[in-house]
């Protein structure tokens, strides 16, 4: 089952230096299906933040259509939005915006505090999910006491505990070194395995992109090129190398 759709998706800014317009997207179509764990990489420029801002309803397309389950949230009020985004869309952010007045416990249940979850459940979900990501020994400790990697995870675990239809990560290994790197990386391939967790995520690092299943490439705000996984991780990390070889300028950089 699609998850995600983006049908002839576009997104215009206003102009810059002789009053022409930024095309950051444009027509882009992507499906995502249920379970699939996939990174999108292009240079700088390309327009992969822009869409994912889109996908995570944050900016709004000049034209096109997203449906996230059949359903497109640019055609709902705004508080339905806001329960829409909610229900339906986790995200992890490279600066991992939790929120230091809160324990590693707090910040994670905040989604289900929201909804009005009851005690046991939410003590439950805390459970599974802080076991998946190996930090049920920091659940009582504030965010500054604790190392970016565990609040990499932490931020994970608040981005999953609500079970949403997508998981939208944007560059979360951007501030990790390279065991963090590993380690997380290595928690949302096991999310995805083991929980069917959908996982579109925005990346530049080829290493991150390695423990996706497919790769879809993005150049001038168009679709590029498409890798799929067919055998091991490493021969999937040097077919990844290979395409952005092909797609020339900067990774360090985002529209």
């Amino acid at each position: 089952m699609a998850v995600l759709e983006t049908k002839n998706l576009a997104k215009i800014y206003g102009s810059r230096g002789k009053g022409i317009p930024v095309k950051a997207l444009d027509n882009f179509n992507m499906t995502i299906m249920e379970g699939e764990f996939v990174g999108v990489m292009g240079p700088s420029g390309s327009g992969k933040t822009t869409l994912l801002n889109l996908l995570a309803t944050i900016d709004s397309p000049s034209s096109g259509e997203i449906l996230i389950n059949k359903q497109n949230p640019y055609k709902l009020k705004d508080d339905e939005l806001a329960v829409f985004r909610r229900n339906n869309l986790g995200f992890i952010f490279q600066n991992f915006n939790l929120l230091d007045t809160l324990s590693v416990k707090e910040n994670i249940i905040l989604p289900l505090v929201l909804e009005n979850f009851k005690k046991k459940e939410i003590d439950k979900k805390v459970e599974d999910i802080t076991s998946i990501l190996n930090i049920k020994d920091i659940l009582n400790k504030r965010t500054y006491e604790i190392s970016g990697g565990q609040q990499q995870r932490v931020a994970c675990a608040r981005a999953l505990i609500n079970e949403p239809a997508i998981i939208l990560a944007d560059e979360p290994t951007g501030n990790l070194d390279s065991k963090s790197s590993h380690d997380l990386m290595s928690s949302l391939e096991k999310i995805n395995k083991e929980r069917q967790a959908t996982i579109v995520m925005v990346t530049h690092d080829a290493f991150a992109a390695s423990f996706c299943n497919r790769i879809v490439m993005i150049k001038d705000g168009q679709f590029f090129l498409e890798i799929v996984k067919k055998s091991t991780r490493q021969v999937f990390f040097k077919e990844i190398l290979d395409a952005l070889s092909l797609l020339g300028g900067g990774y360090n950089e985002n529209i």
